[in-house]
């Protein structure tokens, strides 16, 4: 007689060939140490009163167990269980700390990204690329994050200056070195005096990514580097001002305020001879009300430039406050604005989590070593739900009355007598 099949036979076939299913990483896994780290994290409300009890080594047990298996599916046959691997480990370093898990395991990691970019298509590479970012970010600015790029930089400036590989993958793999990424938006520039304006194409997005990973890098650059680069780039960049893509124009905007912000603490004397040129552009973005455009671009270009104008003009910068739990981090110049930016491209929902726990970017912020916070500490910093819902419902109402008082015709009825 027959013996009866098992059930659930289909769904293992691990040997067989066929893809295994992955289990992402979920914001659960992480929330158990680090109280989610989403925007709320930032906010003491959002702590809660009152909860069980959590085993914090059986659970760091099992999240390293998970993040084990992981790491084994980034070799996996299929390139679709590869690139879940590589998704839920950039999830996971995204969310926690987790040196000494990634220390012990870093050449293997490693091998995984190399092994990942070499052979994979446009989609699993640009994971790859991103784990290897984030691997840089756990283990901060010492000689393990050297031998990481010693290893992936010549793969990833491979892939850079490679005409044939996916645009995509490409914009992924731009940290390299200033000359590769020079060599990239410069193109731009050329497409500007062939066509009277920059056209927008599928290579734009690259172009982007390579003049803000150069600028990222100019910041860390010496002075007198800085200046060469000034004086090649300063009078080409405004050309860029006049692309299609909205994109393209504001990050020739923000990189043009950097330069000159750089500029000027280089020389305290910097004269600019198309001052003038250029900030009848700058203002013309500023005040852009073509109908043609879309309004949330409009509004954002606006809002941007009239920042870059005044950093042109007037040499300000509008200071803007980042709240991370207790702490508070003032964005007080162009450089430091460019900065926080890429690490937040790159950490996302994590970036407030690791501005209070990662030693690496403390270090680039200078925000000293993190802050313990004591269980009495929490306890004062708790907010009851009751308080919570009477602050959300004021702050509903008074947001309401504005925003009504803007809307009403009739607060502009005196304009027309």
């Amino acid at each position: 007689m027959p013996k009866p099949k098992k059930r659930g036979s289909n769904h293992q076939r691990g040997a067989s060939g066929q893809p295994r299913s992955v289990q992402p990483f979920s914001d659960e896994d992480a929330s158990i140490e680090t109280m989610s780290h989403c925007s709320g994290f930032s906010d003491p409300a959002s702590f809660t009163e009152d909860g069980p009890e959590i085993d914090e080594e059986a659970t760091q047990e099992d999240l390293e167990y998970k993040l084990k298996g992981f790491i084994d599916l980034t070799l996996d046959k299929s390139a679709k269980t590869r690139q879940a691997a590589l998704e839920s480990l950039k999830n996971a370093f995204s969310s926690k700390i987790l040196y000494e898990f990634i220390m012990e395991r870093r050449m293997t990691l490693t091998d995984s990204i190399e092994r990942c970019i070499k052979k994979g298509k446009s989609d699993e590479q640009c994971a790859a690329a991103g784990l290897a970012c984030l691997l840089c970010v756990q283990m901060g600015s010492g000689i393990e994050s050297e031998e990481i790029f010693k290893t992936l930089g010549p793969v990833l400036k491979k892939i850079v200056c490679d005409g044939t590989a996916s645009i995509q993958a490409r914009q992924a793999e731009l940290y390299s070195t200033m000359e590769c990424l020079e060599n990239i938006f410069t193109k731009a520039y050329q497409r500007d005096r062939d066509t009277n304006g920059v056209s927008s194409t599928h290579n734009t997005v690259l172009h982007i990514s390579a003049l803000l990973a150069w600028t990222l890098l100019l910041t860390i650059c010496p002075m007198n580097e800085v200046k060469k680069k000034i004086e090649m780039h300063l009078h080409k960049l405004p050309s860029l001002l006049s692309c299609d893509d909205l994109n393209m124009r504001i990050a020739a905007g923000e990189t043009l305020a950097l330069l000159f912000e750089l500029a000027r603490e280089t020389d305290a004397d910097f004269f600019y001879e198309d001052m003038e040129l250029l900030t009848e552009k700058l203002r013309a973005l500023a005040t852009d009300g073509n109908k043609h455009r879309a309004k949330v671009d409009k509004r954002k270009q606006r809002s941007v430039f009239r920042d870059v104008l005044r950093a042109v003009e007037e040499r300000d910068f509008p200071t803007e406050m980042v709240k991370f739990g207790p702490e508070r981090m003032y964005i007080d110049c162009w450089v430091k604005k460019q900065t926080y930016d890429t690490f937040k491209d790159i950490l996302g929902s994590g970036m407030q989590y690791h501005l209070q726990s990662n030693d690496f970017l403390r270090n680039v912020f200078e925000l000293g070593p993190p802050v313990m916070l004591d269980a009495a500490t929490l306890k004062t910093m708790k907010i009851s739900r009751f308080e919570r819902h009477l602050y959300n419902s004021a702050a509903f109402k008074a947001r309401t009355k504005a925003r009504s008082k803007c809307r009403d015709k009739r607060a502009d009825v005196g304009e027309f007598f």
